[in-house]
């Protein structure tokens, strides 16, 4: 886990986001908190990250997704190398 990124404010907002109750919720809330712009880059690399995980190539996942082949590497490296995030999501989320 990357120490630089546990500070005190994270935590505040891990803490907020922890008491979302629905996906409506969740709209209103990163939709206040997040830009257009980096909603849609969050949610394109969980899309690259599926589609990895499909062993889709990087080919397809660009035209479905719109994603550099630069960051379907970095997240195919976050998947490879990371601190498995995006598995323990997955394996939590129906249908995936």
């Amino acid at each position: 886990m990357n120490d630089k990124i546990r500070t005190e404010s994270v935590d505040h907002l891990f803490e907020a986001i922890l008491t979302l109750e629905s996906k409506e919720e969740c709209y209103k809330f990163f939709e206040d908190l997040c830009t257009v712009n980096e909603l849609m880059s969050l949610s394109q690399r969980f899309s690259v990250a599926l589609m990895l995980r499909d062993k889709r190539t990087y080919l397809d996942i660009a035209e479905k997704t719109g994603a550099s082949t630069a960051t379907i590497s970095r997240v195919n490296r976050s998947l490879i190398y990371g601190c498995d995030g995006y598995d323990m999501v997955f394996g939590r989320m129906p249908n995936h």
